[in-house]
């Protein structure tokens, strides 16, 4: 458990934050002999990577709001000897489609000659499939090389272009609009889809897109582990963070939660944080270091900084547990193994430009894409010994291009409506109606929840429900972002949440970052909020 009081004294390192960036960053410092007070305003450390029983009565232990593991160094784990495992799914995704009036689909994974297979299936040849290990080849080069740079000193441009070693691969991710590339090296438009996903997940974007904001938001999800694998936290996401606090308070940092900072003041040398309890009462502790382990948004409002640009979210999440897998169209495939990788809804190419279209008008999306896995296939310990004996399941779904702006007018209203028209989607592809398969709660009430970015905002602080809490940059040094992209205008300000350069998903790499700069004992001032 945390402390529920500020012991009095100056520290070596105030974090504004408890979740697993501010852990990771506490438990380097305390570990280094600094010591370090977390001050967190939720009653329980691990912000949005956590583990929660969300329906009454059920013992379901889900990741609520982040889902799955890829951009956290395996560095981090062993440097802090953390008691965190992680599963490797045996199937990267299926997709289903309708094609000449018969249930389909592509399933990769399960070895090379079973996803070729699978490809032949789908397009009759293996020309996608030959396109796809080209491609895939390509950015697992890329992955090779930058992946070991995020918990290094920021390279400049140049620098990463010359460690990429590979013109094409810098030209095709770095310089050009993905859609370029998808269009050229794929034809069908079902295979076009499934490799566009990884540049729109958060990122509210098209294909060709001129900032490119999907091409970064795709270099994030293929680059993680040096592979590009997302891998199944044993015991949910709280797993991590709980490791992460034990090994931080084991090291001596004082861990808060309750406690909200409101103000930070700063004279580059010394800072002194004031703080708010859920009770009312003030009170300011000094730091010579102070980290926040919030959004950019955030750093502005406790320093007086001028306020970064706008953050918009454009995800629905949606946490289920089922009695049991639903049926699909497709006989071919084993519910087991679709659900089991990422099980692609409304994500051809050509839907998820029309999504796109739709919502940029100011209309939520009439076919409402969405990915969905099964985590409690890969790990079932996150289901009670009764559920699991039973053969309930949980499905995780992540419905993209569903930007903040669309619910600003009632947000409760087309919550609902994005709910029905994601789920309707889903079952065109199922033998039974998923809601057939819903567990109940203690109430009756069927076991599924939904967040949209206005919930996951007030629910977490995401600004505009943003998961990455603003554009995800690219992870190179660029004017004002300082030796390790974690620097402020304040010499002894950091920033060490996911707005970090190099941040975004449960990586730990900004904590990790922010805690080398204050261990380097350089002082820096730069662009930042």
């Amino acid at each position: 458990m945390s402390a529920h009081a500020v012991q009095a004294g100056e520290y070596d390192a105030v974090i504004v934050g408890g979740g697993h960036n501010g852990l990771v960053a506490a438990a380097y410092l305390a570990r280094a002999g600094r010591s370090v007070l977390v001050l967190e305003r939720l009653d329980h450390t691990g912000g949005a990577a956590v583990s929660t029983r969300p329906f009454a009565g059920v013992d379901a232990r889900l990741s609520r709001y982040s889902y799955l593991v890829s951009l956290l160094p395996r560095k981090i784990v062993q440097d802090l000897g953390l008691d965190f495992r992680l599963r490797t799914r045996t199937i990267s995704s299926y997709t289903p489609v309708q094609r000449d009036g018969r249930a389909t689909g592509l399933l990769v994974g399960g070895g090379p000659e079973r996803t070729r297979a699978a490809f032949a299936r789908l397009t009759g040849s293996d020309r996608e499939w030959q396109s796809w290990q080209r491609f895939y080849g390509m950015t697992g080069r890329v992955a090779r090389r930058v992946f070991p740079t995020l918990t290094e000193p920021l390279p400049t441009r140049e620098e990463l272009r010359r460690r990429i070693d590979d013109e094409d691969a810098w030209r095709t991710l770095f310089e050009e609009p993905i859609g370029v590339a998808v269009e050229d090296r794929f034809a069908d438009d079902l295979v076009r889809g499934v490799v566009l996903t990884d540049a729109l997940i958060g990122t509210f974007a098209g294909a060709h897109d001129v900032s490119l904001a999907q091409n970064r938001c795709f270099l994030y999800h293929v680059i993680g582990g040096g592979t590009g694998a997302w891998d199944v936290p044993v015991g949910g996401m709280g797993a991590l963070t709980d490791a992460l606090a034990d090994t931080a308070r084991a090291a001596g940092a004082h861990l808060v939660t309750g406690h909200e900072a409101v103000r930070v003041a700063s004279d580059g040398r010394r800072a002194e944080v004031t703080y708010r309890t859920r009770g009312g009462e003030e009170g300011t502790v000094g730091a010579r270091h102070v980290l926040v382990n919030a959004s950019p948004q955030a750093l502005a409002a406790l320093t007086a900084g001028a306020p970064p640009e706008p953050a918009e979210g454009a995800q629905l999440k949606v946490n289920m547990l089922l009695t049991r897998l639903p049926r699909l169209r497709d006989g071919a495939v084993d519910p087991r193994e679709a659900f089991a990788g990422t099980f692609h809804v409304a994500e051809g190419y050509e839907q998820l430009a029309a999504a796109h279209a739709q919502a940029a008008a100011g209309e939520p999306p009439a076919a409402p894409p969405s990915e969905i896995y099964c985590h409690s296939l890969t790990d079932p310990t996150i289901l009670g010994p009764d559920l699991a004996d039973r053969g309930h399941q949980t499905l995780t779904l992540f419905g993209l291009h569903t930007p903040a702006r669309l619910f600003v007018r009632d947000n409760d209203a087309l919550r609902e409506e994005l709910l029905r028209s994601t789920l309707a989607q889903l079952d065109a592809h199922l033998a039974e109606p998923l809601a057939d398969c819903l567990a109940t709660d203690a109430d009756g009430r069927p076991c599924i929840e939904a967040r949209t970015p206005l919930d996951l905002e007030r629910d977490l602080g995401l600004p505009g429900g943003n998961i990455f809490h603003r554009a995800l940059s690219w992870p190179y040094a660029q004017e004002g972002t300082g030796r390790w992209g974690v620097e402020t205008r304040h010499a002894n300000v950091l920033l060490c949440g996911a707005g970090a350069v190099r941040g975004g998903g449960v990586s730990g790499v900004p904590g990790h970052n922010a805690a080398m700069a204050v261990l380097e004992g350089r002082g820096w001032a730069g662009q930042g909020g």
